[in-house]
């Protein structure tokens, strides 16, 4: 008689991706044939089975014949682990959860927040209503922004970079010229500890001083700070 197998999965649909396993712990494949699932987990093909059955005198049919029945669903029932289900009962996030949760996260500067809230935005949502809102509760501020952006970039990066940074940003010019003046004060020693990481000692030949300058530069300190840095090999040069 005809078996019926169990309903077929979405994730036994992808040919790349793992197959459905049984209650026993053996891999079924809902495209695969009964004879070679049972020949993979070492039982006899079900036309072998039949013919054992039947000389033995049992009838089709009989009560020693293991059958298969499909599992029934409720109309409109959601199948098991069908995330597009539950994602669809979720109820929509607002805007200002979105924002909160972003905020959570890390510091974001008003014009980055912006950016990441417009295509969100409905008709009902004033997004600059929102922001205002949220530096006057205190969950957003360019101020601290500034902080954590300087604090995370300080070790790696010199003012030119950092600076220009929050330029991008569009966070206020008093903000930027604090940020610079801080950077200004631990710029040499900064860049002396990228240089040490990166080299650790002076160039011996102009190309290779050309080379170490350029990975400052590209970092953002000053010619200056570059100029201090190899000062040494540039003595030796003035005295050729």
């Amino acid at each position: 008689m005809i078996r019926k197998g169990r309903p077929v999965s979405h994730a036994g649909r992808d040919a790349d991706g793992p197959r459905d396993v049984d209650s026993d712990g053996d891999p079924f494949d809902p495209f695969e044939s009964f004879d070679a699932h049972d020949q993979a987990a070492g039982r006899a093909p079900s036309a072998q089975r039949g013919s054992t059955s039947a000389d033995s005198g049992d009838a089709v049919g009989s009560p020693t014949e293991t059958t298969y029945t499909r599992s029934r669903r409720t109309p409109g029932e959601a199948r098991p682990n069908d995330d597009r289900a539950e994602k669809s009962q979720r109820p929509a996030r607002s805007l200002k959860g979105r924002a909160l949760g972003y905020l959570s996260r890390r510091e974001y500067s008003r014009a980055e927040l912006s950016r990441k809230l417009t295509p969100f935005v409905e008709e009902t949502d004033s997004l600059e209503t929102l922001l205002d809102s949220l530096e006057g509760e205190g969950w957003l501020s360019d101020s601290r922004f500034a902080e954590s952006l300087v604090h995370r970039r300080a070790s790696r990066l010199g003012a030119n970079r950092i600076v220009g940074e929050l330029k991008r940003h569009a966070v206020a010019q008093t903000l930027i010229e604090e940020a610079s003046a801080q950077l200004r004060e631990t710029e040499l020693a900064r860049a002396q500890a990228v240089w040490r990481k990166k080299y650790g000692q002076l160039p011996e030949t102009q190309a290779e001083r050309a080379k170490q300058a350029r990975f400052l530069a590209s970092r953002g300190f000053s010619g200056a700070t570059i100029g201090k840095i190899l000062k040494g090999i540039e003595d030796e040069w003035a005295g050729d």
